[in-house]
């Protein structure tokens, strides 16, 4: 019997694809063919690239906060700043397994059945740690954002999921080699920014989240 083809299962054939052909490589073709279907026919459930984007990331921001949605505002242990730094953490884990996954998700627009519950959970932990509500939007949007654009940045020094292999422009012993006479604090800058970045990832949401604290939580 065949297999009923919907928008889920196009989104999920295009994850599965990602980490084959990347972004640039991912096309309505090249996931008809992985179907065994014709082109024309995901045109019935997509009707560009930008559409088939939203789904799948749509599909990728459920499984991210599935942990969360199971748990409810207990997430973290009840504490919002471990409700961020968890959250925020996942959310960086999942986008890692996909090639380009920081690109694929960045900028699209979500389903509203998939991310209501989860802003709910979100705002719900927040104002009941003192936030007002649209401070408590804010901090969220703050630490969501710092996650997207720190995985978009970290897949250009390891673009390869799962593997240590590092695009040779971020080489560090090249850099160090070839910078260090006239550049020493940008040779250091560049081991911070392309060296152990899930390090890296901690440390700035560390700070991202005392400067939630420090700005937002204020007034109560």
């Amino acid at each position: 019997m065949a297999t009923r083809l919907d928008r889920k299962l196009v989104a999920e054939t295009a994850l599965g694809l990602l980490n084959d052909v990347g972004l640039d490589g991912l096309t309505l073709r090249r996931i008809a063919k992985e179907l065994n279907v014709q082109a024309p026919a995901l045109y019935w459930h997509f009707k560009n690239k930008q559409e088939l984007l939203d789904e799948m990331a749509t599909e990728l921001y459920e499984r991210m906060t599935a942990p969360l949605v199971a748990a409810g505002p207990d997430f973290g242990g009840g504490d919002w700043k471990a409700l961020l730094t968890e959250s925020c953490r996942g959310m960086r884990r999942t986008l890692l397994t996909y090639r380009d996954g920081g690109k694929v998700f960045g900028g699209t627009r979500l389903d509203n059945s998939a991310s209501m519950r989860p802003m709910e959970i979100f705002m719900s932990a927040l104002t009941a740690a003192g936030f007002r509500p649209h401070r408590a939007a804010r901090a969220w949007f703050t630490v969501y954002t710092y996650t997207i654009g720190y995985v978009i940045e970290e897949q250009s020094v390891f673009p390869v999921p799962g593997e240590p292999w590092r695009d040779p422009t971020y080489d560090l012993d090249d850099r160090k080699r070839r910078l260090g006479a006239d550049f020493p604090l940008t040779v250091v800058a560049g081991e911070e920014y392309f060296g152990d970045t899930a390090r890296g990832f901690d440390d700035g949401l560390r700070a991202v989240i005392a400067g939630i604290e420090a700005t937002l939580l204020e007034d109560g």
